[in-house]
């Protein structure tokens, strides 16, 4: 295909013309040439390169700045950052060069979105040590992970342009840990666009239904609206408010997770939107005329008083406010009203974006994103050694819903739901957490994993001669107490394996053995533990006794050992080459000869079903499906140890799946049930389980079948069945 480069040009110059536009107002003197030299140095850095879909790879760089400046509302320096975010990792130019141009806190930026350098191994996820990195630059520079949420959000708005599997991946990366990240920082937009876009990857048959079925409803929701809105819009313009009110659809990705969590199906969901009331009110009067709509909706519509939520007197710690609460509207449907000023509606969808616009408003949220970075900063400052580890402590606090919680002084605190007394010592101080023995919870005495609520005081009861147990991770929550609570454990593990080597020296040497590294390593793969420290650690607690040592003797002396060595170091790419073969594709059949496979039993896939297969450490392949509950963090953090997979053509193997089925308990139910899939070809059922209450019933089933083929058709022919209301497969 001819490439029309006048063409490109022009294209790379408009939209160079619309990033000068949208972020002109912000700009300082001096500032605007000094984007302009960024974009210059990048397009010159970048001109014989070309993204996948066949484009400059220029327009990459303008589209992340143009998201920064436009969503994000970020000034000259992070869009300096965005137009050179990838100059170091695919260019010629450096760290040093950036310094030189552009000054020390560009070239820190670019360097904090940087990706490690190095060989992939077979331990840790690369992405999560990168994320890690990140991190670390975040906690000085909030601009660092700015930038690569909007560099992420254009990715995932071109990645038609990549391979299934890379699209599986990034994908599942976005939901794991890109979308929570957006949410924590109140990016309202970028987040739902985010997880919508991930979604039409991951599942893309779900996201296709969904979109047709809003699109189905569409007009319908419209009348419903409409009417739901008049009476509100008189009432309101009698009182002399003004405002703007309006139905705003739910995203697509909210209503799937309603289906997933609920285990309900699209038609049983009632608030596929909610109604938005802005008012267009001046700072002092904010609060009092958020309330005085909330009453007058009240007087219209009878309020579900469960479903009352007061974010404008305690805002979220992303710096969220709004009033919402769900009323019973017309035809008996409940439906969710949220309230807000126009300087609150803004905050919530676009962050930082209105950060210019409300100066005086941002105070108290600036405020509280330094605390939160704070939070992170003493995270990284010992943070697990386990990249993945860590990542999955500090992404508990990113998507969790909040409690504010009290000290005996008064002080607010906020915690994640579910956080729990030993949480809120550590929130407090790390050595007050560290010493805790107990809690006073409004002046009665709990134990230390005493579930907090909203509206608690809390009194930390102390003691010198307490030390953090293995047993507290069970049930803190915070990442904090989490990240704070293992370093003390392993900083004592670390005491113990000193003493154990000592030990296991005296050992050696009674045992005629050399102490020295080679000998030390060869008797670590020997008992197959994974560090020297925990051999040290089992000497110490008397694990590692004469016997072992005595064998690791014969073991060494027979030349055994060297040969194991070299088996352990090409074990993974013989298992990947086999595996994958020419084709890159892992067949799944029924044949003896094939390498050993296990179906995951957290989501039972079944032939039908989008697979792939993930090496346990083991050497085992587990088939998981796409769609399994786990797929997106082994997708997301252990992509090289991934491998597609496809059915074979076995057509006689059964394979196990469960069915979710429930509705009124009608007399001969479970015997209807029975005679359905005794009727069906071929299908042999497992188990059977029912429990009945007050009228209505909930079973499972466990049953064998060939493929979703064979699945979908019994589910339809349980539907049929009087008194049954939903059938579900279990996982779905």
């Amino acid at each position: 295909m001819q490439i029309d480069l006048e063409a490109e040009k022009k294209e790379i110059l408009n939209r160079y013309k619309r990033l000068i536009k949208s972020c002109k107002r912000r700009l300082e003197k001096g500032e605007k040439e000094l984007i302009r030299k960024a974009f210059e140095v990048a397009l010159e850095a970048h001109k014989d390169m070309r993204r996948k879909s066949g484009e400059p790879y220029i327009y990459h760089p303008i589209e992340v700045a143009q998201i920064c400046a436009e969503d994000i509302g970020l000034g000259a320096t992070g869009i300096i950052g965005a137009l050179l975010h990838d100059t170091v990792e695919d260019t010629d130019l450096t760290l040093e060069d950036l310094k030189g141009l552009f000054g020390e806190k560009v070239s820190q930026i670019i360097d904090g979105l940087t990706k490690l350098s190095g060989m992939q191994d077979f331990t840790e996820s690369l992405q999560a040590e990168n994320f890690r990195k990140m991190l670390l630059t975040m906690s000085e520079d909030i601009r660092v992970v700015l930038i690569k949420l909007a560099d992420r959000l254009h990715n995932m708005r071109t990645l038609e342009h990549m391979k299934p599997e890379q699209q599986l991946k990034i994908s599942s990366e976005t939901l794991y840990l890109y979308a929570p990240l957006a949410h924590r920082l109140g990016l309202n937009v970028i987040k739902t666009e985010l997880e919508d876009q991930a979604l039409m990857y991951t599942n893309p048959d779900v996201y296709n239904e969904i979109v047709q079925k809003l699109k189905d409803t569409e007009p319908e929701r419209k009348r419903y609206i409409q009417r739901f809105i008049d009476p509100v819009k008189e009432m309101l313009q009698r009182q002399g408010l003004k405002f703007k009110i309006f139905g705003r659809p739910k995203s697509v990705y909210s209503i799937f997770s309603k289906m997933k969590n609920k285990n309900v199906s699209f038609d049983e969901i009632y608030d596929l939107f909610a109604i938005r009331i802005v008012l267009d009110s001046v700072s002092e009067f904010e609060k009092s005329d958020c309330w005085k709509a909330y009453a007058l909706i009240t007087d219209i519509y009878l309020t579900n008083p469960d479903r009352l939520r007061d974010w404008i007197s305690t805002p979220k710690s992303n710096g969220y406010e709004s009033l919402h609460t769900t009323v019973m509207g017309p035809q008996g449907k409940w439906v969710e009203v949220q309230i807000r000023t126009e300087r609150m509606d803004e905050l919530a969808e676009k962050g930082f974006a209105a950060h210019w616009k409300y100066k005086d408003a941002m105070a108290a949220r600036e405020q509280q994103l330094e605390s939160w970075l704070g939070r992170i900063r003493e995270m990284l400052e010992d943070p697990d050694p386990d990249a993945l580890e860590f990542i999955d402590d500090f992404k508990l606090n990113l998507f969790s819903d909040e409690i504010y919680v009290f000290t005996p002084k008064g002080e607010m605190k906020t915690l994640p739901y579910k956080a729990t007394a030993l949480d809120f010592a550590f929130d407090v101080h790390t050595k007050i957490g560290e010493h805790c023995i107990g809690a006073k919870v409004n002046h009665k005495l709990v134990p230390l994993s005493h579930m907090l609520t909203s509206g608690d005081q809390v009194e930390i009861l102390t003691s010198t001669k307490q030390l953090p147990k293995n047993e507290w991770l069970d049930f803190v929550v915070t990442a904090k107490a989490k990240s704070k609570i293992k370093n003390r454990l392993r900083q004592e593990r670390k005491k113990t394996a000193l003493a154990g080597k000592e030990i296991l020296k005296t050992k050696f040497e009674a045992a005629g053995l050399p102490d020295d590294l080679k000998t030390l390593q060869g008797f670590l793969k020997f008992l197959k533990l994974p560090s020297l420290q925990e051999v040290y650690y089992r000497t110490a607690l008397g694990n590692v006794d004469t016997k072992e040592i005595q064998e690791f003797k014969e073991f060494k002396n027979s030349g055994l050992l060297t040969a194991a060595d070299t088996v352990e170091s090409k074990k993974w790419d013989e298992l990947i080459t086999r595996v994958r073969g020419t084709s890159n594709m892992l067949v799944i059949s029924g044949d003896a000869q094939q390498l050993k496979y296990t179906l995951a039993s957290c989501c039972n896939p079944i032939p039908g079903d989008e697979v792939f297969g993930f090496f346990s450490t083991n050497a085992e392949i587990l088939i998981h499906r796409v769609n399994c509950p786990n797929a997106t963090k082994l997708l997301s953090n252990y992509a090289y140890r991934i491998v597609r997979a496809k059915w074979g053509n076995d057509q006689l193997i059964s394979f196990l799946a469960g069915i979710r089925i429930s509705g009124s308990d009608e007399i001969g139910m479970v015997n209807s049930i029975t005679k359905v899939i005794s009727n069906e070809n071929n299908i042999n059922m497992r188990s059977i389980h029912f429990d009945t209450d007050d009228g209505l019933f909930e079973g499972t089933l466990m049953v064998y079948v060939h493929d979703t083929k064979h699945l979908n058709h019994l589910v339809k022919n349980l539907k049929n069945i009087k008194g049954v209301s939903t059938v579900d497969r279990i996982g779905q």
